[in-house]
């Protein structure tokens, strides 16, 4: 992969255990832009979707009007999919009753794997399974409490970005928790 972003992405965040709420609340939105995407794509127009989300500022999505989503859909710098720009808003109103009842939604999603990344034994990344029993468990958890774009493949994804789930090739020299 040549893109600078991508090669970033992959050698600084990827599969790093992530605990900020906010942190975790934008990548859970760019995992549901991937749905039917390149990852890469989603990274090209990451700043564009901080900017028209309020740089992931939870109340501030969650309040978001009807007229400001329309708006985004003339948005040529982000992905212009109206049911994924109105999903951010019912994502960050779910996101807040989830921190409502667990004290932080990094409590929440981080209690599928007992506050331990799991490391994968993973020889070929291209053999890598599409779904998972934790990707499965994890969406019709998220389904249950609103999340939408939230489907066991593109659930698969979060986990593995947020560090919950290691599954670098084997050869990766891992630094997890």
């Amino acid at each position: 992969m040549n893109n600078p972003l991508y090669v970033s992405y992959h050698d600084e965040e990827w599969v790093q255990p992530l605990h900020d709420d906010q942190a975790l609340f934008e990548l859970l939105c760019l995992e549901t832009y991937q749905a039917g995407l390149s990852w890469e794509t989603v990274l090209n127009k990451r700043q564009d979707f901080r900017e028209s989300f309020h740089g992931y500022h939870l109340q501030g999505v969650a309040d978001m009007t009807d007229v400001e989503l329309e708006a985004l859909l003339d948005n040529p710098g982000i992905i212009r999919n109206r049911a994924k720009i109105f999903a951010k808003r019912g994502n960050a109103q779910a996101f807040l009753q989830v921190q409502a009842e667990f004290v932080s939604f990094d409590a929440y999603i981080w209690s599928f794997v007992d506050g331990k990344t799991i490391v994968n034994d993973v020889p070929d990344y291209c053999q890598a399974p599409a779904r998972t029993p934790l990707s499965e468990k994890l969406s019709k958890d998220l389904k249950k409490r609103g999340f939408k774009f939230t489907g066991p493949v593109a659930v698969l994804s979060f986990p593995q970005a947020a560090g919950l789930v290691g599954d670098h090739e084997n050869d990766y020299e891992w630094k997890g928790n």
